[in-house]
């Protein structure tokens, strides 16, 4: 295949699944009028493009590993702060995206993630040195409780503007627009950070081979989030009564509500109260131990085993992969379960948790072979449409859009404190330095996600006829009657 055509094909499948799914979507009609939906565009496209750029700056931490040849102990204590702190954050950052707004947080997030990234990549100046786990772990901490606006505010927003019985598909749309973020953190990044020695412009010494260009994946990401303020600031709005359109009922958790809102704690005391949430937390604590599991840790795993000649296909296109399976997943998890399963989330959760067990039971059968790239990426989807189907859309049905920013940082901090134990666990047991280059030897890296896979479909099936219920108004004694 022609070198051109190779580095063309991507992009290309990409652009295909894409198409393919937008045009496959099913259409819900809920009366809104033509000038509301063209205005709802302009809301949530800036929204999802930011919320990509912010994985960008997150995930970029993989493609640094790869080209400084940080160890596989470094990366999973460095991952483990950044997970803590993301579900940790989660505690301040909910109420405050219910009290300010998710715009007004989006903004936060973007900044302090673009400022901290700049922060990284001057501290990537020099190169990689044993010993900067401490300093760089700190900095990209920070990184991660900035990164945690992102989530909350992202679903505070569309909660306004999207009817229940509509978030399911949209789901799958806006879930381009995030996917899209691991393409750019995989693939982009990569390259950023693989690149060496480049020629000067004519009349100046040559740039050293030796020196890499590997700080820029995290300037480059920082350079973009900064564009997504300017845009977030000019177009997004909390609601659509603010953009000048009226507001509507949600037919959510909260829309019976008419009374003033009730304070954050308690909030969070009725949320942790709640069977359901609780249920779907401990669903998502499962989904973040796998979701990282396999998008972080099958770039090392590739690159580890690539002295047996098993680069593939899979390993140089793991960003654009992952994108489509984000993609499919999301569309598949959300048309299901707006057309099949009368908008209920637990159902499609447990049949993507079966994918998952089946999956992480068939790794321990293809480790050193081609294949276990396209099982990987199938585990992707299911569990990437799981995470987006329960964080970013039961969250707004059961929290309601009042307190959708309490429950989705309750929800996604439990995610994230999943990864935080998957960074923990997998950086103990996996193979380092020239064990790692031995296939055979990552048989604990499955290992370790089948009790997970297994546990998360146990608790779908749980969840399997929930259904959230709006809120009734009250009514006086006097006027009952």
């Amino acid at each position: 295949m022609p070198s051109w055509l190779e580095k063309l094909l991507p992009i290309v499948i990409l652009l295909a699944v894409v198409l393919m799914v937008v045009a496959r979507l099913p259409k819900q009609e809920l009366g809104h009028s033509a000038a509301f939906k063209s205005r709802r565009v302009m809301n949530w496209l800036p929204v999802g493009l930011a919320y990509a750029f912010m994985y960008m700056a997150r995930y970029n931490l993989t493609a640094y590993k790869n080209a400084v040849g940080m160890t596989n102990a470094d990366y999973g204590t460095i991952d483990q702060w950044g997970a803590v702190t993301y579900g940790l954050a989660f505690l301040l950052n909910g109420p405050l995206a219910d009290r300010f707004g998710g715009r007004a947080t989006m903004l936060v997030g973007l900044c302090g993630s673009a400022l901290m990234n700049g922060y990284m990549g001057y501290l990537a100046l020099d190169g990689w040195q044993a010993g900067e786990a401490r300093t760089f772990g700190l900095a990209y901490a920070a990184n991660m409780y900035f990164q945690s606006f992102g989530a909350v505010s992202i679903v505070k927003v569309n909660a306004s503007w999207f009817h229940l019985r509509e978030r399911g598909t949209f789901g799958g749309i806006f879930g381009i627009l995030i996917s899209l973020g691991l393409y750019f953190a995989y693939d982009w990044t990569r390259m950023i950070a693989e690149v060496g020695g480049v020629e000067a412009p004519k009349g100046l010494p040559r740039i050293d081979p030796a020196i890499a260009l590997d700080h820029w994946a995290f300037w480059a990401p920082a350079a973009l989030l900064l564009v997504m303020v300017g845009a977030v600031a000019a177009l997004v709005q909390d609601s659509p009564g603010q953009a000048g359109h009226a507001d509507f009922d949600t037919g959510d958790a909260g829309s019976g509500h008419t009374g003033p809102s009730k304070g954050a704690l308690h909030i969070v005391k009725l949320m942790l109260t709640n069977p359901v949430i609780l249920t779907i937390a401990a669903i998502e604590f499962c989904s973040g131990f796998l979701r990282n599991a396999v998008m972080k840790w099958h770039p090392v795993y590739a690159k580890a085993i690539a002295v047996e000649g098993q680069t593939t296909f899979v390993a140089s296109n793991w960003g654009m992969l992952l994108c489509c399976a984000g993609i499919l997943g999301g569309v598949f998890a959300g048309t299901i379960s707006d057309v099949l399963f009368h908008s209920r989330r637990g159902p499609v959760a447990a049949i993507l948790y079966a994918g998952m067990v089946l999956g992480s039971g068939g790794l321990f059968f293809l480790l050193g072979q081609p294949a276990l790239g396209a099982l990987v990426i199938f585990m992707s989807l299911c569990v990437i449409g799981v995470h987006g189907m329960l964080s970013g859309t039961a969250s707004m049905d059961f929290g309601g859009k009042k307190n959708v920013g309490i429950v989705v940082g309750i929800i996604d901090g439990f995610v994230y404190l999943g990864t935080a134990l998957q960074a923990a666990v997998l950086k103990s047991v996996l193979p380092d330095g020239d064990a790692a280059a031995i296939a055979a030897n990552w048989w604990t890296w499955p290992a370790a996600m089948l009790p997970a896979a297994i546990v998360g479909l146990l608790l779908s099936g749980l969840v399997w006829n929930a259904r959230a219920q709006k809120e009734q108004p009250k009514v006086s004694m006097a006027k009952a009657g």
